[in-house]
């Protein structure tokens, strides 16, 4: 407290009162020499103007002395002020003093900061844009190619047998769907993306949900080589939820284990909860994958590996985990993800 009120009397801390000082001691040492001067008329006009050139002049000099350090450096911050607005936007304007200059000063870095931060965002969403764009090019445009292929094969009526023609349509209708499933992924993921999309919540039985999900998935699991193991608690699991959106989330997340799963495999899934939330994880054994492929699982359009998709399992949009987590965070959950020697484990995380 007393260094406190020391350094605002003597304006270490203040600029104020350092002013003030420079001011005050201005006026002293122009008093004291107008004083000291001598005078050489008895001429009162210009006794009075020996005066006050003789005051002046010393005031004017002391206090210019006094206040050099403020204007040199009011001078730096303007210079790099001009420095940042010509867009170097990582130059930190130096922090000399601990009054409003100083304050001032810190102000500056801390905008300098935020655009640099700003612009950086813009930047990564800009590219993220171009990214976007050439992954619905180039996801889009290979259902499409082979649509048009089979149905130009069709049109030349290029088949040897009704059986080959089947075989065209059936092709083609596949990829129709394909090309369906990737619009539907990619419209799913822009409105969750830009926060156009609420979710309708209403009370529902998220364990009942999961094992409906299970009976649909274990034909499909079994014509793969691949085992569901169950562990899921007996009591109803009631929480208000979209049951469209959890649905698709949770699904995602089986349909990516089935992909990856090695075969003939297992597929672990585990529902557990306590009084605050509940967890479900999805459990599987793939092919390793790098810290890297690991660290980008979640972005947009990206596959770790498309040669370890099992044929007879359609390759995805590369937007699946990407929905799923949003779906989750809608829901102010948490989707984690762990990785150890070709181990995987995805777990939803949903408060109660």
């Amino acid at each position: 407290m007393k260094n406190k009120r020391y350094s605002l009397l003597t304006g270490a801390g203040s600029l104020r009162m350092r002013m003030l000082w420079s001011f005050v001691i201005s006026i002293l040492v122009g008093l004291l020499v107008s004083l000291v001067t001598p005078r050489f008329t008895e001429v009162y006009y210009v006794n009075l103007l020996v005066v006050l050139v003789s005051f002046i002049l010393p005031f004017f000099f002391t206090f210019f002395f006094l206040t050099r350090h403020i204007i040199r450096y009011v001078s730096e911050m303007a210079s790099g002020l001009d420095t940042i607005a010509q867009g170097q936007l990582d130059y930190r304007v130096m922090v000399k003093r601990k009054d409003e200059l100083g304050d001032i000063a810190l102000n500056i870095n801390a905008m300098a900061e935020k655009l640099e931060t700003q612009i950086g965002r813009e930047r990564q969403m800009e590219k993220a844009k171009l990214e976007l764009i050439t992954g619905v090019s180039h996801d889009l445009r290979t259902p499409l190619t082979s649509i048009i292929g089979y149905l130009d094969l069709l049109k030349d009526k290029a088949y040897q047998d009704l059986k080959e023609h089947d075989r065209f349509v059936s092709n083609t209708y596949n990829k129709a769907l394909q090309l369906k499933q990737l619009i539907d992924d990619l419209f799913a993921y822009t409105r969750l993306a830009s926060n156009e999309v609420s979710a309708e919540m209403e009370r529902i039985d998220l364990r009942e949900l999961l094992v409906q999900l299970l009976v649909e998935l274990e034909p499909i699991a079994k014509e793969n080589q691949l085992r569901l193991e169950m562990n899921i608690h007996e009591a109803p699991l009631v929480r208000e939820a979209d049951p469209e959106m959890i649905r698709r989330a949770i699904d995602n997340l089986l349909m990516n284990a089935l992909k990856f799963s090695v075969r003939p495999g297992v597929i672990r899934i585990t529902l557990l909860h306590s009084d605050d939330h509940m967890e479900l994880s999805i459990e599987n054994k793939g092919m390793p994958i790098t810290k890297e492929q690991a660290s980008r699982l979640f972005d947009r359009f990206y596959k770790a590996d498309d040669a370890r998709t099992f044929q007879r399992i359609q390759s995805g949009s590369g937007l699946g985990l990407s929905i799923a987590r949003s779906i989750v965070e809608l829901h102010s959950g948490a989707l984690q993800f762990h990785h150890q020697d070709g181990h995987f484990t995805f777990s939803i995380i949903l408060p109660l």
